[in-house]
Formats: C-alpha cells, sequence, structure tokens
C-alpha cells in the first residue's frame, strides 16, 4: 500500500515509519521540514505556502494523522494549550484539502486521539462504547479533532480514532521522565498514588496502528491501551522492582502541581480504559502487562 503520514516524525511515528517499511508498504510523510528520500520513503514539506504536497499523496491507500504539537512538551499556558489545540485542527483541515485535490481517494483514514476524551475517575471502567466527556481542556480538544476528523468519512474513507494511552518508550513519552527518579534512587508514590495509568507499550501502538488499517472491521474509536492499566502506586513500584531501585520518596500532588502547572493533571489524575475494541477483534499484544513492558525498555 502506499500509506501517507502526517506527523511521522515524532516518537511515535518514526517506529512507525519503519514497521510500514518493514512490511513493504510506501510511506509519505508530511513534514515542514524535508528529507533526503531511500527505499519506499519519501518526506514532502506541508503546511508552508509554497507546497503542493498533493502532487505526492497521489494514489494513496491510506492516511495517518498523527500531526500536532505534544502536550508533554512544556508548561500549559494558555499559549501552549492554543498551540496544541490549532495546530491539530489546522494539520486535519489541511489532509482534508490533500485529499480533496486528489483523483483517487484514500480508502482509510486513521486519526491519532487519546483517552482524555474518557472523564478522570478512581473507579469508573472506561470502553469504546462510553459516552461521558470531561469539559476540561484534553477533553476538549480530543473531543473537537475527533469530530473534525470525523470528516474523512465525506470522501468513504474506513475512519478510525486511535485512542492512546499512556506511550511507554525509552526514547520519548512519559516513562524516561517517570524512571528518572528511580535511577536516582529517589522514586516514590506520585501524587496519591491510586490514580490509574492506562498504559501501552509504543512497539505495541504501532502495532496496533498497523492493525486497525489492515483490518475492515475497524472503525471510529479503538482504545490503544495494554489490556491490564494499573494504580499510579503500582506502576512506580514496578519500575523500582525492574531498576533494583526502592519506591520510597513519595512525590505529594502540591509538589507536582508547583511544578508542572496545569499539565500536572497528566500524571495526578487518570482514567481506567480498557482496549475492548482490540481485544474483541483478536489483536495480539507483544507486551500485555506492565513488568513484561517495563523489562524491555528499562534493561
Amino acid at each position: 500500500m502506499k500509506i501517507v503520514i502526517a506527523g511521522g516524525t515524532g516518537f511515535i511515528g518514526n517506529k512507525l515509519i519503519d514497521l510500514f517499511l518493514q512490511e513493504g508498504h510506501e510511506v509519505v510523510v508530511l513534514t515542514r521540514k524535508a528529507r533526503p528520500p531511500s527505499m519506499n520513503l519519501s518526506y514532502v514539506e506541508w503546511l508552508k505556502d509554497h507546497t503542493s504536497p498533493e502532487k505526492e499523496t497521489e494514489n494513496a491507500d491510506v492516511f495517518i494523522n498523527l500531526a500536532g504539537v505534544s502536550i508533554n512538551d512544556g508548561r500549559w499556558t494558555e499559549k501552549h494549550q492554543k498551540e496544541i489545540y490549532d495546530s491539530r485542527m489546522v494539520a486535519t483541515d489541511e489532509l482534508f484539502r490533500i485529499i480533496s485535490e486528489m483523483t483517487q481517494k484514500p480508502s482509510v483514514f486513521i486519526n491519532a486521539s487519546a483517552i482524555g476524551i474518557y472523564p478522570v475517575s478512581l473507579n469508573a471502567v472506561y470502553t469504546e462504547d462510553s459516552t461521558d466527556t470531561p469539559d476540561d481542556f484534553l477533553g476538549r480538544t480530543v473531543r473537537d479533532w475527533e469530530e473534525k476528523a470525523r470528516h474523512a468519512e465525506d470522501f468513504g474513507a474506513r475512519t478510525v480514532f486511535m485512542r492512546f494511552g499512556v506511550v511507554l518508550g525509552n526514547d520519548g513519552g512519559a516513562l524516561p521522565l517517570m524512571a528518572l527518579p528511580y535511577k536516582l534512587f529517589a522514586g516514590g508514590t506520585v501524587g496519591s498514588g491510586k490514580q490509574w495509568v492506562s498504559w501501552v507499550h509504543v512497539v505495541d501502538v504501532v502495532r496496533a496502528i498497523l492493525f486497525a488499517v489492515e483490518n475492515d472491521r475497524l472503525r471510529g474509536p479503538v482504545n490503544v491501551t495494554a489490556p491490564s492499566p494499573a494504580k499510579m502506586k503500582d506502576f512506580g513500584k514496578t519500575i523500582g522492582s525492574v531498576l533494583g531501585r526502592p519506591h520510597w520518596i513519595p512525590a505529594p500532588s502540591i509538589a507536582m502541581k508547583l511544578a508542572l502547572g496545569q499539565k500536572s493533571k497528566l500524571v495526578l489524575e487518570g482514567q481506567k480504559v480498557l482496549p475492548k475494541v482490540l481485544l474483541e477483534n483478536g489483536f495480539d499484544y507483544e507486551f500485555p502487562d506492565l513488568e513484561s513492558a517495563l523489562r524491555d525498555l528499562l534493561t
């Protein structure tokens, strides 16, 4: 297949490119900074006045939208929140403009999303059937992004919203910062420790995206989380166990709020999210449990 990836130079995108190339697909990456092409891989500039990426995307079978300012970079000031929100809306609009110019429309449109679309809770269990959404920054951003991306159906594309959990990797995502205190012998419970961490190994993230591309049964929301979410206290203890470090110095909520501002919600609050659609459709996790995932990434 010919696959177009927007936002393909980030933490998840680079690993996704490698997987698609291993599978023999042709990949076109939409990027603000062009790079030299290689076998079955090309980089095409977009989101600039002089660019016409639709010339390079013709006959693409699949569009994958990972584009947007990272929620992990910088404090969540009002300006940064606007950049996070606007970057997703602008990129998705541009993808639709590109598709509208194509003679042959893609048959599949995969859009990134997040479990932030579910309300924070210590007791609720969320699946793709859950309809409650929070009226906070993350909830509004994810909800509006999905609503905009749904217009891919107007082009006849099977549309899937990949709702990523806390993605674990050793070269990006949340894990390096979460593991650092333990490496310094200063790890401990963050906040109350009772909040849920619906995590997933980055290898399973890219495998799940490929699974969604190849399986016509998948459409609409798909929770991309491991089947075994953990409480934050247990998550921390498992990091300590894997690294052979103590779990003893707590990081109280007030300290996290002072250090991170509004972004502290990412570690102080959470929700228990289960990947019902992936499991019902036979997706086979490479890292279904937390200890195996952390041993792969930290040892």
